[in-house]
């Protein structure tokens, strides 16, 4: 069977939701352009926000607001044209913002800590489109990242644990098909080329409890974090790849295992 893209999506918003696309450009050293560009500050003064919406190096995970730690947001959705950014909750419009907008940016965060009192404030929108918020951007090993998803390991989880997975609650840039359970772990180190864009597979990826959010709710009742250790004796789904050059990949694009 060829191993082929079945889906692609972006995070305009660190961790909060995603948008499927057919298509989308691929950057060297970057990733997928809009993908999470933007997130929440949590917990820090504006100073502080400042340094670390600029500086990878300076972002520790709990900076940000996650669903791992605020999963009252789920519910919410984010979508994003390259100009206006919107807070959508079943699919109605909340507010638009200018994305360039510093005061429209407050307005928002606003908005969110008025619509969800449990958020403690101050929360803060930040934006860098040089250097996004991927989690793989205040690692140990800082590198971008497009994470990469086998839809038959989703399936083979599913069918060990006789539970409905959600694939979109791995919130993948990438899902692919056609390869058995499991191969892409096969995949670290080496090259993989889709449509004349080479990516180096770098690691697996290790899950937390946002997992087990239902998608488009704060149900949290299916401990898939802890199924996943007990069924695999590990918490990964998922490998990221980061870009080797400039392209462009499709729905339906083969991928080829250099």
């Amino acid at each position: 069977m060829t191993c082929t893209i079945k889906l692609i999506n972006y995070c305009p918003v660190k961790s909060l939701s995603f948008q499927s696309i057919n298509s989308c450009q691929i950057k060297k050293n970057l990733g997928m352009p809009n993908d999470r560009i933007f997130a929440f500050s949590r917990g820090v003064d504006s100073e502080k926000a400042k340094i670390i919406e600029k500086n990878p190096k300076e972002r520790k995970l709990n900076n940000f607001l996650t669903l791992k730690n605020s999963p009252v947001l789920n519910k919410y959705n984010f979508s994003y044209d390259g100009n206006k950014l919107k807070l959508i909750l079943d699919d109605e419009e909340i507010i638009s913002i200018s994305a360039d907008d510093q005061n429209e940016q407050t307005l928002l965060s606003k908005k969110l800590l008025k619509l969800e009192s449990t958020l403690a404030s101050p929360i803060i929108l930040l934006k860098n489109n040089d250097y996004p918020f991927y989690d793989t951007s205040h690692s140990n090993n800082v590198f971008n990242s497009i994470s990469l998803i086998n839809l038959n390991s989703i399936k083979d989880f599913e069918n060990k644990i006789d539970k409905d997975v959600e694939f979109q609650r791995f919130r993948g840039n990438i899902y692919i098909d056609g390869i058995s359970a499991w191969d892409e772990r096969n995949w670290i180190n080496k090259i993989i080329k889709i449509n004349n864009t080479s990516f180096k597979v770098e690691k697996n990826i290790p899950r937390c409890v946002a997992i087990n959010l239902k998608p488009k709710t704060d149900d949290n009742s299916l401990n898939l974090l802890n199924s996943l250790k007990k069924t695999y004796n590990h918490f990964d789904m998922g490998v990221y790849l980061t870009a080797l050059n400039d392209g462009k990949i499709n729905v339906g694009d083969k991928i080829e295992l250099i």
